[in-house]
């Protein structure tokens, strides 16, 4: 999908705002339908497909991290997160929510434009059918709770993880058999953040080989796909 035909649903209770940012977004090739609150909204996907939410978080009735969880538990939307709120509480919220980035207004809308085309470009990167990150998975002699930054072998050993591990082995087995680049691998553990990570993916994939591999210089479980990145090649088993 090319990003000019990206549709893209504006929800702000502000009149000025929906119809102003549509038509910023109109003159940059978007197509753009705008909703005043959740009810609106539900209407509008009820009717349409939508590639990317821009979701004002102080809303009419429903606030707008009800509607983003609500909506993240029927179907993966895209979403950027206006808020007028400075506490990095709602930011670190919405982001646990399934939010992918989020602007602080009074916004600039050149900025939130490249924020846009960036989340747009994420999406449209990954695998498409990714594993859902919950309970617990067997691969090789290890058994892994997503929920626990530990990996347990078959002997009772519980190795520990890094947060930086825990996110890199977890979105590498949501994706398992598929080739995860670099960049890739920063926006799905990091997101807007990634450059404070930038450069350390390769760190993260050797340390986790040493904690995981029989023989870290030959890998089994973590392979690199030489140009393109990193797969993870172990059988996967659910696990009670």
């Amino acid at each position: 999908m090319a990003v000019k035909t990206s549709h893209i649903a504006v929800v702000d209770d502000d009149d000025d705002i929906r119809s102003s940012l549509a038509k910023y977004l109109q003159k940059h090739g978007f197509r753009v339908s705008v909703a005043a609150d959740g009810d609106e909204l539900k209407q509008l996907l009820a009717s349409a497909s939508v590639d990317l939410l821009i979701l004002d978080i102080m809303l009419p009735g429903d606030d707008g991290l009800t509607i983003c969880r609500r909506v993240q538990e029927s179907r993966q939307i895209p979403t950027i997160f206006l808020t007028a709120l400075a506490e990095d509480i709602d930011r670190i919220v919405g982001l646990e929510l399934g939010a992918d980035d989020y602007v602080t207004k009074p916004f600039n809308p050149r900025e939130l434009l490249a924020r846009i085309k960036s989340v747009i470009r994420r999406s449209q990167m990954l695998p498409n059918t990714p594993r859902t990150a919950k309970g617990v998975v067997s691969f090789d002699r290890w058994r892994f709770d997503f929920s626990r930054k530990e990996v347990v072998g078959l002997d009772g050993v519980v190795v520990r993880l890094s947060s930086g591990e825990h996110l890199v082995l977890t979105s590498l087995i949501e994706h398992a058999g598929s080739t995860l680049s670099r960049d890739q691998l920063l926006d799905m553990t990091k997101g807007r953040e990634a450059q404070l990570f930038d450069r350390s993916i390769d760190n993260v994939i050797s340390r986790l080989r040493r904690k995981l591999e029989s023989d870290p210089k030959h890998p089994q479980i973590i392979q690199t796909q030489w140009g393109d990145g990193y797969a993870f090649a172990a059988d996967l088993e659910s696990t009670p």
